[in-house]
């Protein structure tokens, strides 16, 4: 399945300025978005944790993001069909932006644990000025080897979240 990630203007953005004040620490959180169709999602909202990352390090902790997920989720009306988690991101400031041999366990064990989450997108990020904004996406499917997401900066929202 290929699949697309749009991220909007509004959403690189916020990225961007959230990205600058962390510095060089690493900072990520959770993304939801719309399905616009199958394997086509716009990231319409994320959370970050800007508060656990280090130099080259960053491990989301989920207690940190049940408030933001309650909001969300209260935002769009409970409605999951349209609305709901996608995946995982995180910065990679002054590195390369592919994912890391932890970054590719850590989404194996997401979709292949115990969770209700039969796929999810890691989404890595980096801006170590305010012109640049570099992104590289993964798809990570259970019983599946990862693969890569095309992404897209666009806006194709309807309504606001």
């Amino acid at each position: 399945m290929t699949v697309e990630l749009v991220l909007s203007p509004a959403v690189v953005s916020d990225m961007v300025a959230k990205l600058a004040r962390a510095g060089m620490r690493e900072i990520g959180g959770i993304l939801m978005a719309r399905q616009i169709k199958p394997g086509h999602f716009e990231v319409v909202d994320f959370s970050v944790d800007d508060m656990t990352g280090e130099r080259a390090h960053f491990v989301r902790d989920p207690s940190y993001h049940n408030d933001f997920l309650q909001a969300f989720f209260e935002r769009t009306g409970r409605d999951y069909q349209t609305y709901n988690y996608i995946g995982e991101w995180h910065s990679h400031p002054g590195l390369t932006i592919l994912p890391s041999l932890t970054d590719l366990e850590s989404m194996e064990s997401l979709v292949d644990g115990e969770r209700d989450i039969p796929f999810a997108v890691l989404l890595i990020v980096r801006s170590d000025h305010p012109d640049e904004f570099l992104a590289v996406s993964t798809f990570h499917q259970r019983g599946a080897a990862p693969s890569p997401v095309q992404i897209s900066f666009d806006s194709v929202r309807t309504g606001n979240v």
